[in-house]
């Protein structure tokens, strides 16, 4: 009796003692590896956006663009080529106030247009299909007042832009020489280069996404060649405004 009433108190004790600090062994490389990570720490930004491009209006046009000389013979109107625009990017925080970033973009539309002042011996019009496709290849640094991880993140930068484009006119034309009607196809493409100026605002939505507005203006002009392509005109105007929606996941 007096054997195992002293292994009683001395043996509980002991077990007590030795599951403490078992537990404490264990709960403390646990804790150590337990590390939060703020919006503010995150360097790398990855999203995509949908906007509307706005096309330069018929007085800030290029000279001798192709559309403006069109407009002499067809009936359409240069807002006509306005369309919905997408693409993504790639952003990466230098310091907690700049920010640089690449990004691919897509655009495209397609509009119909007839002689002003001819028709078909059947009385139908001659028609044509007038289209301009732009893929632009962005980078941009861009400056956040506020900082990143702020409660709104607004920004501001510029950059340069590599635009591939296309423009096609295919349909019916008449030859002015002797008044008749023939079908063709007029293409002209090329990569061309110019300024972006962007401007948004982005909001956190908590540690992971931001979702926000954007502006971007660009400007470039392509080559048509007239001498390789037929067109009527030496160049293609590629600039103009779009307003979007971003989203981004950050990490």
């Amino acid at each position: 009796m007096m054997r195992r009433y002293r292994l009683n108190r001395v043996g509980v004790p002991s077990l007590v003692a030795a599951m403490v600090l078992l537990a404490g062994g264990v709960a403390s490389p646990a804790n150590a590896q337990v590390v939060q990570v703020t919006r503010a720490d995150a360097r790398h930004l990855v999203g995509f956006n949908l906007g509307y491009f706005i096309v330069n209006g018929e007085d800030s046009r290029v000279d001798d663009d192709v559309l403006l000389a069109n407009l002499n013979d067809l009936a359409f109107r240069i807002e006509d080529f306005n369309n919905w625009t997408f693409g993504g990017e790639w952003l990466f925080g230098v310091s907690n106030y700049l920010e640089t970033g690449v990004g691919v973009g897509y655009y495209q539309r397609t509009v119909t247009s007839v002689y002003r002042d001819f028709v078909n011996d059947n009385g139908s019009e001659i028609a044509q299909d007038l289209k301009l496709k732009i893929v632009p290849i962005s980078a941009t640094i861009r400056f956040l007042p506020l900082g990143r991880g702020a409660a709104v993140e607004p920004y501001i930068g510029g950059g340069i832009g590599i635009f591939n484009w296309r423009y096609t006119e295919s349909g019916e034309f008449v030859d002015f020489s002797d008044g008749s009607i023939f079908r063709e196809q007029y293409k002209a493409d090329g990569t061309s280069v110019g300024p972006v100026v962007v401007a948004g605002l982005r909001i956190p939505v908590g540690d992971a996404f931001t979702a926000g507005f954007e502006y971007k203006w660009q400007k470039a002009e392509g080559d048509t060649n007239p001498a390789e392509s037929d067109l009527i005109a030496s160049k293609i105007d590629l600039g103009g405004n779009t307003f979007g929606f971003t989203m981004h996941f950050r990490f």
